[in-house]
């Protein structure tokens, strides 16, 4: 019997969407349905989160400070629309202001030259420091990215500490090697501290984007100039205060708010940065890409968008498949770049999976993130929440048969009603 392919039009980090499809080769059988969605809680006034924004300046050389052009540019609750904050919004003389700082901080500050102990124990007490402060960075993360709060409290602001607390522990255990020679020469290999690193992080986790990048430029010595996401640029600089309590001296770690055209490209054409880091959409990969080589050739590392399949055999318990693919689809609002966005469901099994994937999907809690039980906030901002109405409209152009879902869900903000879709074609437009 033959496969028949499910697959998503759930999200990448920077190219998200909120429908799941299940398709059904060629069955003409099955006509196009709307469901009634159902949720177990609507939408009401939001919830006052429990924090305060204190940080929306830039963090350059150990201390806050407004952008050179004085510009700044709003962050919003995805729950509402609303503004939250006002944000320095960096440009070209940011960035330079921002590695100018790095520079010196490794050519002549003490953080390269410290053992790679001492800086362990800096990384250490900011981890330390993250625990202690779980709340507020959760609250912050979640206001600002509408994710569930108890999402990013459980587990995301735990798994953040322990990447700082597994990359301190890598910090002195960096050696190089004696190589055995066939000559009379003696030959080793060094593992030095590369520079200032520029890192540019997506908005789908903020905070365990910040991790990836940051952990191990610390603990391999390096200087850090950092451009968080301008959807989401409040927890870098909470997280920014916390390395200054750490004990990270001025310099070593610089946080530049603002947009991919202007701070995010001067960073990736500095001349100063040995090292670039990004994560986003493979078309502004291949952008940072250009402008590094066009620069300084520098070393650069992209971890881009993907579409990764999800395979259901005949033999598999339907239930926990359900289950999986739901949550490998719907997690995080579809927002994440390993999303199980492609789903092949054996022949035997296909009809029970689509009937109980659209019941599940209907369970689905969508909501407040900050209510208790909500598995659903808003999309990450009105680009987004377009773009996945654009898909969902692609799928019922094309005759799939529209299970659930489909509609905005509630009045305001960028909430999407979970959304099944079966009898897709292969040629449906799910790039999402």
């Amino acid at each position: 019997m033959a496969a028949r392919r499910i697959s998503s039009l759930l999200s990448r980090s920077l190219s998200a969407s909120a429908s799941f499809l299940l398709s059904r080769g060629k069955n003409p059988s099955r006509g196009r349905s709307i469901y009634r969605f159902i949720t177990a809680k609507a939408l009401e006034e939001p919830i006052t989160p429990p924090v305060q924004i204190s940080y929306t300046q830039h963090f350059i050389n150990g201390k806050f400070v407004d952008a050179a052009s004085g510009k700044t540019f709003p962050a919003y609750d995805p729950r509402t629309g609303e503004v939250i904050a006002h944000v320095a919004e960096g440009d070209n003389e940011d960035v330079n202001r921002a590695v100018a700082a790095a520079r010196k901080a490794f050519d002549e500050g003490p953080w390269p030259k410290m053992s790679a102990y001492e800086r362990s124990l800096i990384m250490l007490r900011f981890a330390d420091l993250v625990d202690k402060h779980r709340d507020e960075l959760a609250a912050l993360e979640s206001w600002n990215s509408g994710k569930p709060y108890e999402q990013s409290a459980k587990s995301e602001l735990p798994s953040f500490a322990r990447l700082f607390r597994y990359y301190a522990g890598w910090a002195d255990k960096i050696h190089g090697l004696t190589v055995p020679a066939d000559s009379n020469h003696y030959v080793q290999t060094l593992h030095e501290p590369i520079g200032v690193a520029g890192q540019i992080i997506p908005w789908n986790f903020p905070l365990i984007m910040l991790a990836w990048k940051v952990g191990p430029a610390l603990a391999c010595g390096n200087t850090i100039v950092l451009k968080s996401a301008e959807q989401t640029p409040l927890t870098a600089l909470h997280a920014a205060k916390l390395f200054q309590e750490a004990g990270l001296p001025p310099g070593v770690l610089n946080v530049v708010s603002g947009y991919g055209p202007s701070a995010g490209a001067a960073l990736a054409s500095h001349m100063n940065v040995d090292k670039l880091a990004f994560t986003g959409s493979t078309e502004t990969g291949k952008i940072i890409l250009e402008l590094a080589a066009k620069s300084n050739l520098k070393s650069v590392t992209l971890e881009l968008g993907g579409k990764s399949p999800f395979i259901v055999c005949e033999d598999a318990d339907v239930d926990k498949a359900v289950e999986l693919a739901h949550h490998a689809l719907f997690f995080n609002q579809g927002q994440c770049c390993c999303a199980g966005s492609r789903t092949y469901v054996h022949e035997r099994v296909y009809d029970e999976f689509i009937e109980k994937a659209k019941a599940r999907a209907l369970r689905r809690v969508v909501g407040d993130p900050f209510k208790k039980g909500v598995e659903q906030g808003p999309q990450i901002d009105s680009d987004q929440f377009e773009k996945v109405l654009r898909y969902i409209r692609s799928g019922v152009e094309s005759n799939a048969t529209l299970e659930c879902g489909g509609q905005r869900f509630g009045s305001k903000g960028y909430f999407i009603q979970p959304t099944v879709f079966s009898n897709v074609e292969d040629d449906v437009d799910s790039s999402g």
